[in-house]
Order: C-alpha cells, then sequence, then structure tokens
C-alpha cells in the first residue's frame, strides 16, 4: 500500500487546479455508534472528527475511482448503546444509503449486527478488536488496537524506571476491562514486576475508597487504573492524591486530565503514564502520521467542538483515511478488493507510522493492525509522547504469556463466541459536570 497518507497528498495536489466534485453520485459511508447516552463520548467525538476529515476530502475534489472523482457523504445513525437500535440503525444505512464502510464503535452493538453486516459484505470497522473473529471476515480493527498497545506504557516505565518493582491494579469486570487487565498483567509480568493487589469491580463503577484503599494498603511502587473508564479515573486519581500517594500511576487513558491537574496539583500528576497523545504534541512532527498536520487537525478539532477532544476524537478519522488510500489503490469500493488492497505485501502505514496485521493468535483472525504507539506522560501540566513502542517487537518476545492471560480471564475468541448470548457492558468516557 502506498506509505503517503491523504493529507499528504492533499498538500502536494493543494497547488494542482481542483477535479469538480459536481457529480450525483457519492460514495456512502455508515457512522454506526452512540450519540448520546452515556456511551456518547464514545461516539460523538469520533463522529466531529470524521466531519473535519470529510470537509478535507471533497474539498480536495473527492474520491478518485475509475479516473473520475467522487464526494463521500457520513451518514450518521446514533445506536446509543442498545442492541436494538444498532440492528436498526444498520438495516437503515445499508438498506437506505448503501453504505460502503461500516464504522462502529463495536462491542455490545456490534453483536446484534454481526451476521446481517457479514452476509451483506459490508466492510466495517471497530474499536474493539476483541470483537474479531474467524466468523468476521468482513471487520476490521485497523485504529485502535485495545488493549494490546498498553504494553508499550509498561515497558517504557519499567525500562526507564526500574526501582519501581511492585504494581496493585484495578479494572471494570466488562468488556472493556477484561481484556485491559490481562494485558497489563501480561505486561508487567514480562516486565518482573511483581503484582501486590489486584482489584476488580463492577462495569457500572464503585466507590473509589473501596476499590484504591485495599491497593494503597499493599505500598506499591505503581497504581495502574487498566483502562478504567474515565469517571473512575478521576475519582481514582483524586482518592490517590488524598491520601498522600507518592508514587506511580499508569492507566490506558487519561482523557480531561487537564480536570485531574487542576483538582489535584501538578506536582502529582508529574509523570502518570498513559497512551493517547495530544494532536499539537512536538513528536508527531516527526512521525509517518496519517495527517500531514496533526497540529493543523488539532487546531480546527478544538476550534469547531471545543472541550470534547479525546482518542475517540481522531481514530475513526484515522480509519477513513487507510480505507482511503485502499479504495484509491482497488480502484473500486468493492470490500473484498478493498480489504486485498489494505493487506497487500501485510503492511499499511496507520496512525503512527508503519503497521502490520495482526491477530490470529488471540481474535483468531490478521485483522487487526498493529505497529508502533505512543507513550504519553504528563509534564508540567501538559501531555508529552516520551517514546513510541513497538507493539510486534514485544508480541515476538511475550505473545504466549498475553494468551495465558487472557485465557485466564475467559478472553480468548473461542471463549467469548461461547459466551456470546452474556453480552458486555461499557462506560462513558466524559466526566459528569
Amino acid at each position: 500500500m502506498e506509505s503517503s497518507s491523504f493529507a499528504h497528498r492533499l498538500a502536494i495536489s493543494g497547488a494542482l487546479p481542483r477535479l469538480s466534485v459536481g457529480m450525483a453520485s457519492t460514495v456512502n459511508i455508515g457512522f454506526l455508534a452512540p450519540l448520546s447516552g452515556q456511551v456518547e463520548s464514545w461516539g460523538l467525538p469520533g463522529l466531529h472528527g470524521c466531519r473535519i476529515w470529510e470537509r478535507w476530502l471533497n474539498n480536495a475534489g473527492g474520491l478518485l475511482i475509475g479516473g473520475r472523482r467522487y464526494p463521500i457523504r457520513i451518514h450518521a445513525y446514533d445506536c446509543g448503546y442498545d442492541a436494538q437500535a444498532a440492528r436498526e440503525g444498520a438495516m437503515q444505512l445499508v438498506q437506505d444509503h448503501d453504505v460502503k464502510l461500516m464504522m462502529m464503535l463495536g462491542g455490545d452493538t456490534f453483536t446484534p449486527v454481526a451476521d446481517y453486516l457479514s452476509e451483506r459484505r459490508i466492510l466495517t470497522s471497530t474499536l474493539l478488536p476483541s470483537d474479531l473473529s474467524p466468523d468476521t471476515p468482513y471487520l476490521i480493527a485497523p485504529s485502535e488496537v485495545h488493549p494490546i498497545y498498553v504494553v508499550t506504557g509498561v515497558d517504557w516505565l519499567t525500562r526507564t524506571r526500574p526501582t519501581l518493582k511492585t504494581v496493585a491494579l484495578c479494572s471494570q469486570t466488562d468488556g472493556m476491562g477484561l481484556p485491559s487487565l490481562a494485558t497489563y498483567r501480561a505486561a508487567f509480568k514480562a516486565a518482573g514486576t511483581n503484582i501486590v493487589k489486584e482489584v476488580q469491580y463492577p462495569g457500572e463503577g464503585g466507590d473509589a475508597a473501596a476499590i484504591v484503599q485495599p491497593m494503597l494498603d499493599q505500598n506499591p511502587d505503581i497504581l495502574c487504573w487498566c483502562t478504567s473508564y474515565t469517571p473512575m479515573v478521576h475519582a481514582m486519581t483524586e482518592y490517590a492524591y488524598t491520601q498522600g500517594f507518592k508514587g506511580q500511576i499508569i492507566s490506558c487513558t487519561l482523557d480531561q486530565y487537564e480536570s485531574l491537574v487542576a483538582k489535584t496539583s501538578a506536582d502529582f500528576m508529574e509523570g502518570v503514564v498513559f497512551q493517547f497523545p495530544d494532536f499539537d504534541d512536538p513528536a508527531l512532527r516527526e512521525k509517518a502520521f496519517f495527517f500531514n498536520q496533526p497540529n493543523v487537525f488539532f487546531e480546527e478539532y478544538n476550534n469547531r467542538y471545543p472541550n470534547s477532544w479525546s482518542a475517540v476524537s481522531w481514530e475513526y478519522a484515522a480509519i477513513l483515511d487507510i480505507w482511503h488510500a485502499a479504495v484509491e489503490k482497488a480502484d473500486t469500493v468493492n470490500p473484498m478488493s478493498v480489504m486485498a488492497a489494505m493487506k497487500q505485501l501485510g503492511h499499511v502505514t496507520h496512525a503512527f507510522g508503519p503497521a502490520e496485521w495482526w491477530g490470529t493468535e488471540i481474535f483468531g483472525i490478521d485483522n487487526a493492525l498493529v505497529g508502533d504507539w505512543p507513550v504519553v506522560t504528563i509534564q508540567e501540566g501538559k501531555a508529552r509522547i516520551v517514546d513510541f513502542g513497538s507493539i510486534p517487537g514485544w508480541l515476538t518476545d511475550h505473545s504466549d504469556l498475553l494468551r495465558i492471560e487472557m485465557q485466564d480471564l475467559g478472553q480468548m475468541w473461542q471463549q467469548r463466541l461461547r459466551r456470546v448470548d452474556e453480552g458486555t457492558e461499557l462506560g462513558a468516557r466524559g466526566i459528569e459536570a
């Protein structure tokens, strides 16, 4: 696949005469995700990012197929986090708009539509690769490979701070939390860090004191929140602050970290490790990135949609970028041809550089993209990238350990398929005012 991104080609073509988009036909894309309700923050910010991408592409002339330019149109359907709404939305988007790509959050909203979309060979993306299985050949996870990327944060932390010898972990017991807990377990064990306490709490959350105090009682060097949802991350961090914790904190996400800095202190938050950068980070200027100027995207996003930036803000747009490059390489929107173009030579340029298709060992199918992933820390109250860790490199050395921990928590694809009727819960990412 071509390594140049859409934005890079746009920068080059900006000096050339534009081709008109003035034609009746459009290429339609479905956005089936929560745009309201308690899980809104896992969907709506992503739609915002996609609207920027849509506008950029159409202003540049549209999608080039067969020597002609076609505008794209994103059709959004708010399914909340409801199975019935997801079924209705999938049918409407496919039947009314003939969508060529369906973008979804995944989880509970993917399970009820999996057969419908697969039977119609609708290329579908998810942010949760735990949705992947051999039964979902047209489902891809090309953007967020949660939770596999968290190994990069643990690896960097334990290499750069070798005096940290013990960790206490906590996680919610749902489809987001348990795979994360398994991966953090594997990462800390691979690094030789002793796990002194593990607390599992319900998916809907719990009392921060009841969760964190037993962890603090073990006097750990590190507190790990795994992929707790943002309200819990904030509550648990604030509790650790009030109890005078002086050690290291690591978390998968740290959305709205500015609020935590304000509620605790810059000194307390200094050095907290997580996995998602702001896009004005200087380190991204040197990276083969899906936007030629990520800081421009970041600035436009915050101008148009203030106070809503999160990891999700860019992840759906990153999927669009990969899909766009594959469509123009295949010269068609046929899903089988587009997937073949994506997988040609086994490498794709994803959000943070070259990546490769992986997943059979854990998900039963190589439909997840893994490559480098950023490690982010708080420095003087601001998120800053300190490293780009190699996910494939870690998996080469430790995939067996990851598989053992996934099996222990029932997260291997075979185990998940046997429990398909049980479902999972996904919590909100946002903070209530």
